[in-house]
């Protein structure tokens, strides 16, 4: 891609309502690296929107949770299971790792959880900080006071928040 054209590359922003416990924490924006990662970003994006369907029923992120909160992450994305177990992407179960040029300098950036190489699907992770530990592992696609919220609700067992953290609307801007 040549300069003039990344200059004219519109990416995507896409949001989450977020409630902890019964309460609204805010919305989170998230611009999408659409000239970076084109086939994760529109994963990602499709599942926001819900436009991606199976027999007529929207496939995403709407009423999923934030299943994991260690101290560098927030962790969700899981709507099969809420727990960190399924997968599920728009190309199918799971789909490859596009590249790893985006590193994970600081906090706010989304990246795609998997299970190893070749895994993405349809959980991801918002960084709280720097975890260049992740770099070459997950790929980045790029959000932060209701992200600070979520990383401060208390965790439980495996750093699974004692409150409900829920995704209760979702889309694009």
């Amino acid at each position: 891609m040549t300069t003039t054209e990344a200059a004219t590359v519109t990416r995507p922003i896409v949001f989450f309502d977020v409630n902890i416990g019964e309460s609204s924490a805010g919305r989170i924006k998230m611009e999408l690296f659409s000239d970076v990662v084109p086939k994760t970003a529109e994963n990602f994006r499709q599942l926001c929107t819900g436009e991606f369907r199976v027999n007529a029923r929207p496939q995403g992120y709407k009423n999923a949770t934030f299943h994991s909160v260690p101290n560098f992450m927030c962790q969700g994305g899981d709507f099969l299971n809420n727990d960190g177990t399924g997968s599920f992407s728009i190309y199918g179960d799971r789909f490859d790792d596009e590249n790893f040029e985006t590193k994970h300098t600081g906090p706010g950036l989304l990246s795609m959880a998997n299970s190893g190489p070749g895994t993405n699907g349809c959980q991801f992770f918002i960084t709280t900080g720097q975890c260049d530990f992740l770099d070459g592992k997950h790929v980045v696609i790029e959000g932060m006071l209701v992200v600070r919220k979520i990383e401060n609700v208390q965790t439980g067992n495996n750093a699974r928040p004692k409150l409900t953290v829920k995704i209760v609307e979702c889309g694009e801007m």
